[in-house]
């Protein structure tokens, strides 16, 4: 039988080829990279080029918070139908109990949503085109 140093010192042996290894995968990417890549050089090569389109004005555009807050927003309700999905997956096993504890938590995310509509969170409109529309509609 192997004893405990023995194992150990071969686990770590391994873990040490492991990094030796990714090290030279790394150091050999970035050194054919570097001798078969392009060398050339001149005004039009530093320029950004995107979507076959010249850059036009500078890149610290101001934005809303809307497009901020929107943002945010996908991401939690995403972070929460990804809770959903690892719920369904164990469903059977769950039973009514977390059939029920589902319901609630899709209950909360109901009342999120309609809470950050009735503040007006959703809105794109800004409140001057909201008030023309309401006006038309009257």
């Amino acid at each position: 039988m192997m004893s405990e140093a023995t194992n150990l010192l071969s686990h770590n042996w391994g873990f040490a080829f492991f990094l030796l290894g990714v090290f030279g995968l790394i150091g050999f990417m970035l050194g054919v990279s570097s001798l078969l890549g392009s060398k050339a050089f001149g005004r039009s090569k530093n320029e950004p080029f995107e979507s076959g389109m010249l850059p036009t004005g500078g890149a610290r555009l101001r934005l809303s918070a809307k497009f901020y807050l929107v943002a945010m927003l996908f991401v939690i309700f995403d972070v929460e139908a990804l809770f959903l999905f690892a719920w369904s997956v164990s469903v059977r096993e769950s039973g009514w109990a977390g059939f029920i504890e589902a319901t609630l938590f899709i209950a909360i995310l109901l009342a999120g949503l309609v809470y950050l509509w009735r503040i007006g969170a959703l809105d794109w409109a800004p409140e001057s085109r909201r008030k023309r529309q309401a006006k038309l509609k009257q």
